[in-house]
């Protein structure tokens, strides 16, 4: 596992639960990775590969795809660092940062209404949508 920068926390590998909210915010920014890798770069630049560890689940290829797509956007940034060792950071644009307050508002609204939103998508199944 990639080491973070210094002074910066490991990220947890448990941030995002898999009985999490996040799945169900009924909108989205970018793909269905992007609001938790602006997530994961909130404390500050990270590597590729420490992004991987609090978003089990994702291939290499779709976080690839996502991050070039915030990139794209104007959110993330791609620093290439050259040295006796090349490393790459990701890192959240002022534009990028300025979605993480309504991230917030959007996740507030989802658990407040999560079990509605869970009868509905079940609703939405037994219905065939």
């Amino acid at each position: 596992m990639t080491k973070p920068q210094a002074g910066q926390t490991p990220l947890d590998p448990e941030m995002f639960d898999p009985v999490c909210p996040s799945p169900l915010v009924p909108f989205r920014v970018g793909d269905k990775w992007a609001s938790s890798i602006l997530r994961c770069l909130e404390g500050g630049p990270r590597r590729f590969s420490e992004l991987k560890v609090p978003l089990r689940g994702v291939t290499a290829k779709s976080l690839t795809q996502s991050l070039r797509g915030l990139e794209r956007d104007g959110f993330v940034v791609r620093e290439v660092r050259e040295g006796p060792e090349r490393r790459v950071d990701y890192a959240l644009t002022p534009l990028g940062r300025g979605l993480l307050g309504p991230l917030d508002t959007a996740c507030e609204w989802t658990r407040e209404h999560w079990d509605e939103l869970i009868d509905a998508q079940e609703a939405g199944v037994r219905a065939g949508h």
